[in-house]
């Protein structure tokens, strides 16, 4: 991988996360702000991108052009892919820039059979349905050590599953978010949808979008992505490429969740935003403990195992 590579993967990917041009302020300030921090890394010039993506100053063809190698064209349309599945399922906008994407790189079945993957990752359903409560029922009982102990070992999988290669690997870490905060308002008597835990995410400022632009692209430029450094083993001795921010996002999360739907779901969104990020702080300073953990997860963990862990099985 050439710095050339990773600056045109980087710029399709950016592309892509503005393919349906339906962002909200909020997330568009997250991509921005991602873009500048991707841009200061050692070899690559994004200063611009942002602005050179609104402005359509940048294209697909142009990107595409840059690329030097079979390999780094198959890694900019999977990131590409899992950009546009990030918030779900793909929109109409999002389906026509991938298959011009997919065209201009000359991609045939192999790209097919993966987003066919990202798009089942992105449609699998956070929990199980279960019966509406009855009427007057007294709440559930809570067990707030084991809710712990749960929020923990996600943070623990999560943190794992940053160190693993594979593109799709990295797309899972946003619904097993997902599936935390479902389990956590299910245990206080809360059934949620997916639209629910999307708009909790959202709340707390956890951009879909560019969460996984940043953990993606964090792990591009670290050497961690796609086959690169040495696979998963290398990506063990490269842990502060990405700084623990899975282990810390989904730490915070949980934990805010947990008080959030504790107090009746009265919380104000600046409350949970500034809960969010003291939660956040708080966990950076834990993952160095976890860090033994969170590798040896890792060691233990394939592409196979995180899809079904997505899947529910």
């Amino acid at each position: 991988m050439t710095p050339a590579d990773t600056q045109a993967i980087v710029t399709i990917a950016v592309l892509a996360a503005f393919a349906d041009g339906d962002k909200h302020d909020r997330e568009r300030e997250e991509l921005r702000r991602i873009a500048e921090g991707l841009g200061r890394a050692h070899g690559v010039h994004l200063p611009t991108l942002y602005q050179d993506v609104l402005m359509k100053r940048v294209d697909t063809a142009s990107a595409v052009a840059a690329l030097g190698s079979a390999e780094a064209r198959q890694l900019a349309y999977e990131m590409a892919v899992c950009v546009c599945d990030a918030d779900g399922a793909q929109s109409p906008a999002e389906v026509s820039f991938l298959s011009s994407l997919r065209s201009q790189l000359g991609l045939g079945a192999s790209a097919e059979r993966f987003a066919a993957q990202a798009e089942e990752i992105a449609a699998a359903p956070i929990g199980a349905p279960s019966a509406s409560p009855t009427p007057g029922a007294v709440a559930p009982a809570v067990d707030d050590a084991a809710l712990d102990r749960e929020i923990l070992n996600a943070a623990i999988l999560n943190g794992a599953i940053e160190l693993l290669p594979e593109t799709l690997s990295t797309m899972a870490i946003i619904p097993l978010q997902m599936k935390l905060v479902y389990r956590i308002g299910q245990a206080h008597g809360y059934q949620l949808d997916s639209g629910h835990v999307k708009d909790f995410l959202a709340t707390v400022g956890v951009g879909l979008t560019s969460q996984y632009l940043e953990q993606a692209g964090r792990k591009l430029l670290g050497g961690l992505l796609g086959k690169l450094g040495g696979g998963m083993l290398g990506g063990l001795g490269k842990q502060a490429v990405s700084s623990g921010m899975s282990f810390a996002s989904t730490y915070a999360l949980g934990h805010v969740a947990k008080r959030y739907y504790a107090g009746g779901r009265t919380l104000s969104a600046q409350m949970l935003k500034d809960a969010y990020a003291s939660v956040a702080a708080e966990a950076q300073g834990l993952q160095g403990r976890y860090l033994p953990a969170i590798q040896e997860k890792a060691r233990g963990l394939d592409a196979g195992k995180v899809l079904a862990l997505v899947r529910g099985r």
